[in-house]
């Protein structure tokens, strides 16, 4: 979730080089931010509450910076807590990502020994500990000493102005190091790095390295000294910005027809080759987080429908409680965009040292998922940067469509389908199809509720539609089977409630239809999505009938209701509040 910066040089750089190294992160989702740089023997630190926008610093050149983009786990969003944070002589200074499961104990032993504190966070106990250790060890040791007391999983940087030093190490969030001629580079993510070098060092669990004159790499445990292993990032494409449109979250939905015509073309053999890797394993899991796991979900229908193989789909989340299953012939599939999400790495460590093969579906070459897998599939869905993701979901399921096809041996009929939905995409995109939509938005607009069902392979385009309406406008849409109405959900619909159905031309449409009934006669309010209309719909939204590749179209209508309801309501769909684009702690 958070973001981290810095930089160390022998030659002074300027400060905004961090802010700019900020911005580049500002996907990841936050909501406060500082940076704190050597000046002349000590540490200058600055830092707001809210979005970077605009703002401009003015601290003098320096030698040595970090800056951070915090999302608040411990203690609310003020200034005091934001990052970076201080020992007491002010000569230390410490960001961080993840959580110090541990610094209540920790903060009562360094209370004890005179310590102030002024932050509530948990992130605050680090640079005092150092401090403590540093009375009798150097900066580097008391650095290290101070990382092996903590528990959790954590990525943290520190500053020393005494020794003009920057440590570093992780046990779960990321961190890659990038080397030039003249300095040194660190991020929570190869975007910050790569547009300084391409030359860099992808920090390791339980790895520490040192900057300073050179660059030190060490193990954690008992700091003994390893060999660097340097790899070379990608160049930033170039930042094409919002273009003509107002908002990257509209940009990315247009842009799904591209992303999925070059899957269509590009990815058939990579496909097969995973697909005799299913054949090849005895029990394959998907897990993904949020938006993933509905893809997850979509690919077990898919599976199941097409191919008539059996998968099994969960929460990453959840999926260290499901680990006995796991055995050397397992094959796990990993579905993220940022390739960073802790809730799919953590079970996915597990499930290597289970000796089960790892496949990675995700969007961004050199994270930590494609770095755990042993097979990858990069999603190739360019860069997402509305926090609610649209095209990255849409590259997933078009990939398992592929797949589930290609199982059956036919992926000429899984690219088949991905072209036609690439072209009712575009169709959905244009003026008719999107005057139709801003009309239902505005009816939503108003509302307080909506609840969202489907059936069999829809279900999850429900649970999907509802995350995006939730995530970005602010209300409150439920999604859910629409067998389960009946169990409960029924109860909350009253005149005027809205509910979207998912009626397709498949097995479902008749008993999805008398779902709709059921809420019509309680005076629901019905938007259908089907390839027919139909009395019992109030709003109509066509989506053609492409056989499985409507499952894929489907859930566009949902991304532009969400977004265009946001707008209405004067909120920034890019930026959700409280969300992040990287979830990086538990």
């Amino acid at each position: 979730m958070c973001g981290i910066f810095g930089f160390i040089s022998p030659k002074p750089k300027t400060s905004e080089i961090i802010l700019e190294g900020l911005r580049l992160l500002e996907y990841r989702g936050y909501d406060s931010w500082g940076i704190a740089i050597k000046n002349g023997t000590g540490l200058t630190v600055e830092k707001h509450t809210g979005k970077i926008g605009d703002a401009k610093i003015y601290l003098p050149d320096t030698t040595m910076g970090i800056g951070h983009t915090r999302w608040a786990t411990h203690g609310g969003v003020t200034q005091e807590n934001s990052h970076p944070h201080l020992d007491c002589s002010g000569k230390i200074a410490v960001v961080h990502n993840g959580i110090i499961e541990n610094y209540i104990e920790l903060k009562e032993d360094l209370a004890a020994h005179g310590h102030e504190f002024i932050s509530e966070t948990d992130t605050e106990v680090f640079p005092h500990l150092i401090e403590e250790l540093n009375k009798t060890y150097p900066f580097d040791e008391a650095f290290r000493m101070s990382f092996n007391k903590i528990k959790g999983l954590n990525a943290i940087v520190a500053i020393d102005s005494a020794s003009n030093q920057i440590a570093a190490a992780k046990t779960g969030s990321p961190l890659v190091i990038g080397v030039s001629q003249d300095s040194f580079y660190i991020s929570s993510d190869p975007i910050g790095v790569s547009a300084h070098t391409q030359k860099a060092l992808f920090l390791k669990d339980n790895e520490m390295v040192l900057l300073g004159e050179s660059l030190k790499l060490f193990s954690l445990p008992d700091g003994l000294p390893l060999k660097p292993e340097f790899e070379t990032l990608e160049k930033n494409a170039a930042d094409e910005g919002m273009g003509k449109f107002k908002h990257f979250m509209i940009k990315e939905i247009s842009e799904q027809p591209e992303v999925l015509d070059q899957i269509a073309k590009n990815y058939p053999s990579q496909i097969e080759e995973l697909a005799k890797e299913i054949k090849g394993a005895f029990g394959t899991y998907f897990i993904g987080s949020g938006t993933a796991f509905f893809a997850c979900l979509l690919g077990t229908y898919l599976f199941s429908k097409i191919a008539k193989v059996h998968v099994n789909s969960a929460p990453a989340s959840e999926f260290n409680y499901l680990e006995d299953f796991l055995t050397p012939k397992s094959l796990v599939i990993a579905l993220s965009q940022s390739g960073e999400t802790i809730d799919v790495v953590e079970p996915l460590t597990r499930a290597k040292k289970k000796g089960s093969k790892i496949v990675a579906l995700t969007n961004v070459k050199g994270s930590t998922i494609y770095r755990l897998a042993d097979r990858k599939i990069l999603l190739g869905a360019g860069p997402e940067k509305a926090v609610a993701s649209t095209k990255a979901y849409l590259a997933k399921t078009a990939i398992l469509l592929m797949l589930a096809y290609s199982l059956k041996k036919d992926t000429k009929s899984g690219v088949k389908m991905v072209e036609l939905a690439a072209k009712e995409i575009k169709r959905l995109l244009g003026d008719e199809s999107l005057s139709n939509i801003k009309k239902i938005a505005s009816f939503l607009s108003s509302k307080e509720h909506v609840f969202i069902i489907g059936r069999g392979a829809s279900y999850p385009s429900a649970l999907e539609g509802a995350i995006k309406v939730r995530e970005v406008s602010y209300l409150h849409a439920e999604g859910l089977a629409g067998g389960e109405l009946k169990h409960g959900p029924i109860a909350l619909i009253s005149k005027g409630t809205p509910v979207i159905v998912f009626a397709p031309n498949d097995e479902t449409y008749g008993a999805i239809m008398s779902n709709a009934m059921e809420v019509k006669a309680r005076g629901g309010i019905i938007i259908g999505l089907s390839y027919k209309p139909s009395d019992v719909f109030d709003y109509f939204i066509e989506i053609k009938d492409i056989s499985e590749g409507s499952l894929l179209a489907q859930v566009v209508p949902l991304q532009l209701l969400a977004y265009y309801i946001a707008v209405l309501k004067n909120y920034d769909p890019d930026k959700p509040r409280n969300l992040a684009k990287s979830v990086t702690v538990k």
